[in-house]
């Protein structure tokens, strides 16, 4: 029986020791979660200025460029999953893979050759172990992304997207990112950025029903949408980060305080276990205290007579 409390206790002291460590990750998860949301609402309105700009661009000009006009005949795209560097986090990353395998697998049957760009080493180790092809690749920055970091993921997207079809080109580019909706709510979602769509640009602007101004563009039309597109491209891979780093955070939160919660009911079960196992340890010695006693009293009596 003492062994058996010993075991008990053993594992009490391993839980609570687990029990602190999932609070103070619960803790810190929820402190980043502030910064990330400001980043977020810092990064809004220069997002929503460069949709204004080229929708006016667009919709005052007849030119073609691939920031705003659909290929006839598409028959390659990029996709751009954006997942976390760490684990720890419930099913934050794991469903945005699964929505990033649902569009892949929609863009493929539609005809096109799709080419994966991963953000995080969640999703560069799922489809490494599957040996899928990755066109690119970075991680070390998805719990607090910088705008530096999406220059870099958005350069080699531009490039696809402005080179041929015929020579590496894509002529969709696809985001698969965790939309951060409230602290009990993130939502994988699946935006086309690239061609951009009108109607959805005026939706996402807020100028639908707008009547936009007449706009004089030099040198040219072309040349504006031109310097407009690695902007809108940075800028949207940049708020898609930050959305997703918000929604890591918040998925963490809520994935340790549940650890947190079970290592305390853990607690209690096993403290009661514990218990039990000493009260019946102690009923034990008291009865072979009790027969020890009584044994001792028959023999006494016997040796008098």
């Amino acid at each position: 029986m003492g062994a058996q409390l010993r075991v008990y206790k053993r594992r009490i002291k391993s839980v609570t020791a687990t029990k602190k460590i999932t609070k103070a990750m619960e803790m810190i998860a929820a402190s980043r979660i502030v910064k990330a949301q400001r980043k977020v609402a810092a990064s809004t309105p220069y997002a929503t200025e460069l949709i204004r700009a080229v929708t006016a661009v667009a919709t005052g000009s007849n030119t073609k460029h691939p920031l705003t006009t659909e290929t006839d005949n598409p028959t390659r795209a990029a996709v751009l999953l954006i997942t976390s560097d760490r684990g720890l986090a419930g099913g934050y990353s794991s469903n945005a893979i699964k929505a990033a395998d649902q569009l892949t697998e929609r863009l493929r049957g539609e005809g096109k050759e799709v080419d994966t760009y991963i953000v995080g080493r969640k999703g560069v180790a799922y489809y490494g172990f599957r040996e899928r092809k990755v066109a690119e690749s970075w991680t070390g920055f998805t719990d607090s992304p910088s705008y530096a970091d999406a220059k870099k993921v958005a350069a080699p997207l531009i490039e696809a997207v402005t080179t041929e079809t015929a020579e590496g080109g894509v002529d969709e580019l696809h985001i698969v990112f965790t939309e951060f909706v409230s602290m009990m709510t993130q939502t994988p979602v699946q935006n086309r950025m690239l061609p951009l769509s009108l109607d959805q640009a005026a939706d996402e602007a807020g100028t639908k029903g707008e009547i936009l101004p007449l706009f004089d563009f030099e040198p040219s039309a072309e040349d504006v949408l031109d310097a407009l597109l690695p902007r809108y491209v940075e800028s949207r891979i940049y708020n898609a980060l930050l959305q997703a780093a918000a929604s890591e955070h918040a998925a963490r939160r809520r994935a340790m305080k549940s650890a947190t919660d079970n290592a305390g009911d853990l607690i209690n079960s096993l403290s009661r276990l514990a218990n039990a196992a000493r009260q019946a340890e102690i009923t034990q010695e008291i009865s072979e205290i009790v027969g020890g006693a009584s044994a001792l009293a028959d023999a006494t009596a016997g040796s008098d007579k």
